[in-house]
Order: C-alpha cells, then structure tokens, then sequence
C-alpha cells in the first residue's frame, strides 16, 4: 500500500480532518491485555490514587498510538509514516463513569521535506490540557 495523497496537492498549513477518541476503563483492559502492560495504574484506581495519581490514567503508548490515527486515516495507509515522536505532557485520566475519557486531536502540514515527505504536527487535548507534546510525524506522500 502506498499513501492515498499527492505530495503536490499539499501545502504547509494542510489542516488533517481532526478526530476524538473515547477511553474507558474496558479500553484500558483492552489496551493491557493487547499491549502486556498490565500496572496497576492503568486498572486499579487505589493503587493510582496511593502513588499520587488523581485517578486511573491511560497508558501513554496508548495515547500516542490513538493521536496518530489523524495521520494515518489522512494519508491511507500507517506504513506512509517514516517517523514519529512524542512528549508525554500530562496523562489522560479515565474516571471510572459511563463516559470515561475524550482524547481530541487536530494536526496540520508543518513543513514540505525532501523525497515526498512532510512533517505533520499535532495537538493531543483531554479535558482541557495538552497531553502530548512535541508531537510530529513524518510522512510519505504519493
């Protein structure tokens, strides 16, 4: 497979359609089983509260790995991603209710690199904070 968007269709400033992405604490068991990151600070709220945590928190590689949907669903196909990082900022806390948690995030084209590729910055956002930082990916255009 190979990206579904032309490197010359895109300009720097190229807003991604942005997502959001709910987490609850099934997600959180999910995530552990499919991951093996079974700490307790992901599923036990008193142990999460007794090492100072406001409450259960979502494993950051989680985090990461949903923000980056924007980019792959935009460019339609995860292997046109060469590269990327983040900076866990602040965690994503999952209250145990019917609602859980909401991860927002918005990226946009921030630079046209050599050989087809641009750097693709993004915004991760929960309950009004940033939660990643630093946040950019490179990508393979067609």
């Amino acid at each position: 497979m190979t990206a579904k968007i032309a490197y010359d269709e895109v300009e720097v400033g190229t807003e991604l359609p942005a997502q959001t992405f709910p987490v609850t604490r099934a997600t959180l068991v999910r995530y552990a089983g499919a991951s093996g990151d079974f700490n307790p600070i992901h599923w036990n709220e008193k142990f999460a509260v007794g090492v100072g945590l406001p409450d259960v928190i979502a494993h950051g590689m989680f985090t990461m790995a949903e923000a980056v949907r924007v980019v792959t669903d935009w460019a339609g196909d995860p292997a046109a991603v060469v590269e990327y990082g983040v900076r866990f900022t602040k965690p994503v806390v999952v209250p145990n209710d019917d609602q859980g948690a909401v991860i927002q995030v918005s990226a946009k084209v921030a630079a046209k690199l050599d050989d087809q590729q641009v750097r693709v910055d993004l915004v991760a956002m929960c309950a009004g904070q940033k939660v990643l930082g630093m946040s950019r990916a490179v990508v393979r255009l067609a």
